[in-house]
């Protein structure tokens, strides 16, 4: 987040063209809206750890101009390649250096109805920003990540966004704004805002619709509401121009986001309701060097995660649910070294055979997916290979695959067969599900 300073002239940029879950459980029929997944808060603390090290490795921070910033929005854009968006990276020059901003897009939904989500990710000089603004840039990639990895398909189009030179004075979400044109604007209809959603002393707020154009109060509720869902108060900030949203709010585009706090003293009334410490900033080491990982709250980075998804599954508009129950196993399973495991899921009331297109969700943690044959057994004994050693030396396999099943009767064990199959490198099924 950034402080209020005058926004510098720009020169004109260059388009460039450039993935939930407790033990195994049997899904209750769909509602008639989707409800949003629960985002897994460690995968978004791993993101939060390739931006220390991207930090480490470009002279302790991820600044405007810096190469610490434009490795950042390489990892990221890397990320959501492999999942399937469509990618650009939108270059402007501030302060004699170029900066960036990474746009993705979702494909599928109504294009004239763009619901856009953003955050910074750049830091200034002082740090690695990984509170400001590495939480809100993570736990915004692990919703778009889950957003692929569930094939969501909602009424509206969805729009993702990492800005440059946010903590310049909102240099490339303006860029960005000012040079769309009018008639691509006005396609826009909804714009949602995380700055800052981890910090260590945390406060929950939500941004206030008050003076905000017509239709921010959707976007208000719709955050306040998650919260509410999880019994946690809420208060009502005007951020005003200290972040990303105001770009948007200027050109009349409805906003919203959250907000864990930054140098100001949190309040006895505030700690009574949030815990923490009264008298101490939400967030001491903002914009200070001790920026880094040490510096989140883990509870804060969850319930701001979860909310990001809330808002965006709740305000896209929740298209065709799937027709099918859904079983899912969450219980962690080791993959040592060389070695082969499996994890079980039993489906039982689903008359006849599975069907022809079974959506298999797979979300394995590894250090080298290279390493990893994964195959599904069907309860007749039938295999199917997902991924055999793909992806070279990423890691992670986490995305959603289609079987032929049909052969096999849908009721009985499933199991997810993990081989691996290369020295060296170890992980864990850290969940899967199979969607009827």
């Amino acid at each position: 987040m950034g402080n209020r300073v005058t926004i510098p002239t720009l020169s004109v940029g260059v388009l460039l063209a450039g993935v939930l879950f407790s033990a195994p459980v049997a899904a209750a029929a769909p509602p008639a809206a989707l409800a949003a997944p629960d985002i897994p808060v460690a995968n978004v603390q791993a993101h939060l750890s390739q931006l220390q090290t991207i930090a480490n490795n470009n002279g302790g921070n991820r600044a405007h101009g810096r190469p610490g910033h434009s490795a950042s929005v390489s990892y990221i854009q890397n990320r959501l390649n492999d999942a399937g968006f469509s990618t650009s990276v939108q270059s402007f020059t501030s302060n004699g250096a170029t900066g960036f901003n990474l746009i993705a897009d979702w494909p599928g939904g109504d294009t004239n109805n763009i619901l856009m989500s953003g955050g910074h990710l750049d830091s200034v000089t002082a740090g690695p920003g990984i509170n400001d603004n590495g939480s809100g840039s993570s736990g915004l990639l692990e919703v778009a990540l889950t957003v692929s990895r569930t094939n969501f398909q909602p009424q509206r189009h969805l729009r993702f966004a990492w800005w440059g030179a946010e903590e310049l004075g909102l240099v490339g979400s303006t860029f960005y704004v000012n040079n769309l044109p009018a008639a691509e604007r006005s396609r826009i209809k909804g714009y949602l805002n995380f700055d800052m959603i981890a910090s260590p002393n945390p406060g929950y707020f939500v941004y206030s619709s008050s003076g905000q154009p017509t239709g921010s109060i959707d976007l208000q509720r719709a955050l306040e509401a998650h919260y509410a869902s999880i019994g946690v108060p809420t208060e009502l900030t005007n951020v005003g121009g200290r972040s990303d949203h105001a770009a948007f709010a200027r050109a009349g585009i409805p906003t919203g986001g959250i907000f864990s706090g930054a140098e100001v003293i949190k309040t006895a009334a505030q700690a009574q309701k949030w815990g923490g410490s009264s008298g101490v900033a939400f967030d001491r080491c903002y914009h200070r060097s001790c920026d880094t990982t040490a510096n989140i709250n883990v509870t804060s980075l969850d319930r701001g995660a979860d909310a990001i998804a809330s808002a965006i599954w709740a305000l896209a508009g929740t298209g065709t649910p799937p027709t099918g129950p859904r079983f899912q196993n969450t219980t962690d399973v080791a993959i040592p070294d060389l070695s082969t495991v499996e994890s079980p899921i039993t489906v039982s009331g689903v008359p006849g055979n599975a069907p022809a297109a079974l959506s298999v969700e797979v979300n394995i943690l590894h250090t080298f997916r290279g390493d990893l044959v994964v195959s599904v057994v069907a309860p007749d004994g039938s295999v199917d290979v997902i991924s055999n050693r793909a992806g070279g030396s990423a890691d992670n396999l986490v995305g959603t695959f289609t079987i032929n099943a049909a052969s096999s009767a849908a009721n009985g064990t499933w199991r997810l067969r993990v081989q691996d199959a290369a020295a060296q490198d170890v992980g864990r099924i850290d969940s899967w599900a199979l969607q009827f």
